[in-house]
């Protein structure tokens, strides 16, 4: 196949394995030009990030010679191409200039995915995603009071392309995908149906290109570039993680969720470090220590539950609050981002306390966290997993130790933070067993985090940031070589008056049982919230799906293996098995469980019926009915607690999902 620079016409193109990648001309010229000038705010990790560029350029004139193309204006040369492999550089040769804009090549209907973890939408085409890694914001409509209430309270609204988890990787359906190395604050822009742009605040970057013939190949691509998790163990896909965060009374309250024939494999207590009331909710105490008073006899109590086949998980996060003990001992070691100014700790408000920022640019600083905190506190007690939270909070105006700018190190820190908790396992001989679950994320976390969680969403069914936006977040990431994912099992965020309802608490354990670990969350509010042990009907529904999830462990074991062999994600975008199909190309509200499983969960408040699409030449049957559809679109009753959910009769594993019906 062709890969290559050529003349064309008034211009140049460049061809990789075939595929048209770059095509300058005159009036349309593949690269611009400027320079910038940022400013940045950062209120509790949202983020307002604004820029005021000047002389801007986009030289039409160049100079083709082998592998490299010299652009070139007015004032003389400006830009450099250079393709080596299938890496293509950038680089700006004007001194000054910082803001870099590649424009790729794009088809007419030419579908683009990727981003990172994208909640709103899974195909990108028509919007552009700033790739910053934040909170994602509350709301996350701008049509909404919540998220306009939000937006005026610390900026914390959030839009459409906030993620936790940015990823500057497309793919299209061309079956080729275009990875940006940059770490520093960039834009995809898919805005333009001629143009796949590119802004990078960087004078020099490199874009890695990948072909393929089809998806799952290019998705193994990515998955072998970027770094494969390890198969998750047997005991978090045999059945439900219960999230309890009431002390000494969570293991009480677990005995109730058991005798209710609740499958369990583990109990999540994220106050095992104790809790901090806020006007927010119920906040965690930011030193990563066990609260005696809160859990006493804590490895006790741990070995106890290791004795009847159940785990035991916590939390941990890459900051420390100034009124722990742990505090102390880290700013006495040096192990605190600094202010600019002078050789003080640089604080950041995480709402109504503060904290100070762990620096990971240390190699000591990682090397301690992960021996004192996660070897020690968590993992010599017997702690067989944890929250690994946050990670978005790197303000861009600390003194860092290895004297990297912020505004480069800031999306490479939630690699860091996935890199000290990896450590730590590996260091206890756990890597397979333990399991650490991480929100935030940048390229190349996949190589550390062996599990992802969909972050904080809105305990509603809203387009942007309730239950279906846990699908998408699942669907993008895979794509980018996340295989696992899942969510708290009924949302995690209560504010000004949005509170559960016994319908989101069902619905969301329908959704939960069909993804690699089924896991609840008390949410911030546990007060003002329905939990799963509030009546003897949510108890009842928790532990059916329960069941459901563990019924299906073999099936998962095979998709783990899947995953580790061809890197292809547990939940998976129909166009993934059916790429000839473009109708399939922007469906985000239903999934592939593998190959063999199809599931259709129900995100749309009261609703008793939907739309499900049966994709391929092939018959499907009914998990919960047994009733037999063939391929196509259907409109299927869905009352609650019989989600659409379809399997192929001749998967290996028919027999394992007919038993679903019994459950």
């Amino acid at each position: 196949m062709t890969t290559g620079f050529t003349i064309a016409e008034d211009g140049f193109d460049l061809h990789f394995a075939g595929r048209l990648v770059l095509s300058h001309r005159e009036h349309r010229p593949a690269l611009a030009m400027a320079r910038g000038a940022a400013t940045v705010e950062m209120v509790r990790g949202n983020f307002r990030i604004e820029d005021a560029p000047t002389g801007m350029t986009a030289p039409a004139g160049f100079d083709l010679a082998g592998a490299t193309v010299t652009l070139a204006d007015a004032d003389g040369p400006a830009a450099r191409l250079t393709l080596h492999d299938h890496v293509l550089t950038a680089e700006l040769l004007r001194p000054g200039y910082d803001r870099l804009h590649l424009h790729f090549h794009a088809e007419p209907e030419e579908a683009v995915w990727g981003g990172g973890e994208q909640m709103s939408y899974l195909q990108l085409n028509g919007r552009a995603f700033p790739i910053w890694t934040s909170e994602p914001g509350v709301g996350r409509d701008k049509s909404t009071e919540l998220t306009r209430k939000m937006d005026a309270d610390g900026m914390a609204g959030g839009d459409y392309w906030n993620t936790n988890y940015p990823q500057p990787t497309f793919l299209t359906s061309r079956w080729l995908a275009v990875h940006c190395t940059a770490e520093s604050y960039a834009v995809m822009d898919f805005t333009d149906p001629a143009l796949h742009r590119f802004e990078v605040w960087s004078p020099t970057t490199t874009f890695e290109l990948f072909a393929a013939d089809g998806p799952q190949d290019l998705v193994g691509q990515l998955s072998t570039r970027f770094g494969r998790q390890p198969q998750l163990p047997d005991w978090a896909i045999g059945g439900a993680i219960v999230g309890l965060k009431d002390g000494a009374r969570s293991f009480e309250r677990l005995e109730h969720f058991i005798k209710a024939g609740t499958a369990v494999s583990g109990l999540w207590c994220e106050d095992w470090a104790g809790i901090r009331e806020t006007s927010f909710g119920r906040r965690l105490f930011w030193d990563w220590r066990r609260d005696n008073q809160r859990f006493p006899d804590l490895p006790q109590r741990i070995a106890g539950l290791a004795a009847r086949g159940i785990r035991f998980l916590a939390y941990a996060n890459p900051y420390l609050a100034v009124d722990g003990i742990l505090y102390e001992e880290a700013r006495e070691a040096g192990h605190f981002c600094l202010r600019q100014d002078c050789d003080e700790v640089y604080l950041v408000d995480f709402g109504e306390f503060d904290c100070g920022v762990l620096d990971f640019t240390r190699s000591e600083t990682r090397e301690w966290f992960a021996e004192k905190v996660l070897g020690r506190e968590m993992l010599d007690i017997g702690i067989s997993g944890w929250m690994a939270d946050f990670g978005e909070y790197l303000p861009t105006d600390v003194r860092l130790a290895d004297g990297s700018d912020p505004m480069e190190a800031h999306n490479r820190w939630p690699v860091l933070w996935g890199e000290v908790n990896a450590m730590a396992v590996e260091s206890r001989g756990k890597t397979g067993d333990a399991v650490f679950f991480m929100r935030a994320g940048f390229s190349g976390v996949q190589a550390h985090c062996p599990l992802l969680w969909a972050g904080d969403q809105s305990v509603d069914f809203t387009r942007h940031d309730g239950i279906g936006t846990v699908i998408t977040a699942a669907l993008s990431a895979g794509l980018v070589g996340n295989a696992y994912s899942h969510s708290d099992c009924g949302g995690y965020t209560s504010i000004l008056g949005n509170v559960r309802t016994v319908e989101l608490m069902e619905r969301w354990c329908e959704l939960s049982a069909f993804a690699p670990v089924m896991r609840s969350h008390e949410g911030n509010r546990p007060d003002d919230n329905l939990q799963y042990d509030s009546t003897p009907g949510l108890l009842a529904c928790f532990a059916r799906w329960s069941r459901v999830h563990a019924h299906l462990a073999p099936y998962v074991r095979h998709l783990c293996t899947e995953a580790a062999e061809q890197g292809l994600p547990a939940q998976r975008p129909l166009f993934l098995h059916y790429p000839q199909d473009s109708a399939l190309y922007a469906v985000q509200d239903q999934f592939l469980y593998g190959a063999d499983l199809l599931v259709a969960p129900v995100i749309e408040e009261g609703a008793t019926m939907r739309n499900v699409i049966l994709p391929g030449g092939e018959e499907w049957i009914h998990a919960f009915t047994g009733e037999r559809l063939a391929s196509g679109t259907h409109q299927v009753a869905a009352p609650v607690g019989t989600p659409p959910v379809f399997y192929r009769p001749g998967s290996r594993f028919a027999d394992l999902f007919a038993g679903l019906a019994g459950l």
